[in-house]
């Protein structure tokens, strides 16, 4: 009982001091939009949940996209690959959430067919992918397999590129590489 009562105070203490948020402002490409704090909290919720195979990875080609990738916290990684993404759906949809591609066979920010999207365990209704906040989450599903599988984020065909097409094009990986690179946690 005399050791709970000692640990009281310093328990107390411990309650009240602040914590330091380590946590980087996310510099997304859409944050122009005025869906972005929902789709940038939805992503880092993704990301830090069940996409943490891919915040944990460090693939092969990452430092092309974020030099200090492997020295970066988990949120920080987090925040990496929704600047990453948001270089993405500008090439896949130009930020619009309601686009549809193919005649409807691709739908939203990231163009994900409903094929794909239930082959990863996205369980959306008819046009669930059509919310930004559900596209960028499924997205995260689909990601996290293809870097873990792959053990790249866009290397040839592999990772991310196996389901983004704008990823094997050298022009805006260089965009979207140029982008993330600058960012505080990619650049020491």
């Amino acid at each position: 009982m005399r050791s709970a009562l000692f640990l009281l105070p310093l328990l107390a203490a411990c309650a009240a001091t602040p914590h330091e948020d380590n946590t980087p402002e996310v510099a997304a490409r859409w944050n122009f939009r005025p869906e972005a704090a929902e789709w940038n909290t939805a992503m880092i919720e993704a990301l830090l949940t069940h996409g943490t195979d891919m915040v944990e990875a460090v693939p092969a080609d990452v430092e092309t996209f974020c030099p200090d990738y492997a020295e970066a916290s988990p949120s920080q990684r987090a925040a990496f690959y929704v600047a990453f993404f948001s270089g993405l759906a500008r090439f896949e949809s130009t930020w619009n959430p309601r686009a549809a591609g193919g005649g409807g066979a691709y739908q939203g920010l990231l163009q994900i067919s409903p094929a794909t999207a239930r082959h990863h365990g996205c369980d959306l209704g008819a046009d669930g992918l059509y919310d930004g906040a559900d596209n960028l989450t499924c997205a995260v599903r689909i990601a996290s397999a293809a870097v873990a599988r792959d053990g790249v984020l866009v290397q040839g065909a592999g990772g991310v590129a196996a389901d983004w097409p704008p990823m094997r094009n050298a022009d805006h990986r260089r965009e979207i590489a140029e982008f993330t690179a600058a960012l505080p946690q990619c650049a020491s």
